[in-house]
């Protein structure tokens, strides 16, 4: 499903996005990706979604080497995953159902199937009844519930998440992985970066640590070490 090999990204002013790194995430995998700040993590996920192009290496997607993807070719890459990130990246002029339909209608889905499938997935995620709310009327985990909702509602294999629970509080970020969990049992092959040992720990799901741009430890069911922190 997801392989990268010797993956390396240097920035412009010499710093080390990752180093060397090669990882092979099965199709179906609920995998962490730990670490301190700075350790790569976020740099991996851009990777993933070509937001950064490497300095060296290889990345696979489904059998398909996406490295030197040009413009043309990136947006239907990323059509193919879903994507949740820390701020919740909504539009604010749009409604939830809005916000959710959008992400369909640029895969130029039919009328039909956006009515059949928005409602569905905001069913799943707990916010039918919301659904002609703005963002600046809902909570903080109403918004990643919608931003859930919307990388979802294609159906995408890959749901890539960025520290999705950073600006939530405990009990709304177990409702939000308790939902990442069901997704992943559903088949969708689920990559988490996160600073939240907690969760980590409890989950006990495969964990990739990071430092200083390095895979230093890959353990299934594995869950935080005092080492992800230093």
């Amino acid at each position: 499903m997801i392989k990268i090999v010797n993956a390396t990204k240097i920035y412009e002013n010499g710093s080390r996005g990752v180093q060397d790194v090669t990882l092979t995430i099965d199709k179906g995998e609920f995998a962490f990706i730990v670490g301190s700040s700075g350790s790569g993590k976020s740099t991996l996920i851009k990777i993933l979604l070509r937001e950064l192009d490497l300095t060296e290496g290889e990345v696979f997607i489904n059998n398909e080497d996406i490295t030197f993807f040009g413009k043309k070719e990136i947006p239907f890459l990323r059509r193919k995953m879903g994507v949740v990130f820390q701020d919740f990246r909504l539009l604010p002029n749009k409604t939830v159902y809005e916000n959710v339909s959008f992400a369909m209608q640029i895969t130029d889905a039919s009328s039909r199937e956006i009515r059949r499938n928005v409602p569905m997935v905001l069913s799943m995620v707990g916010l039918q009844k919301k659904s002609k709310a703005y963002p600046n009327q809902l909570s903080g985990g109403e918004q990643q519930r919608c931003a859930l909702a919307r990388a979802i509602v294609n159906n995408p294999p890959i749901l890539l998440c960025d520290e999705p629970t950073g600006n939530l509080d405990p009990d709304t970020a177990w409702d939000i992985m308790n939902l990442l969990d069901e997704i992943n049992s559903r088949g969708t092959t689920v990559v988490m970066a996160t600073h939240a040992w907690d969760i980590v720990d409890a989950m006990k799901k495969r964990v990739i640590a990071m430092k200083n741009g390095f895979v230093v430890r890959d353990v299934e069911r594995g869950g935080y070490s005092n080492d992800d922190y230093a």
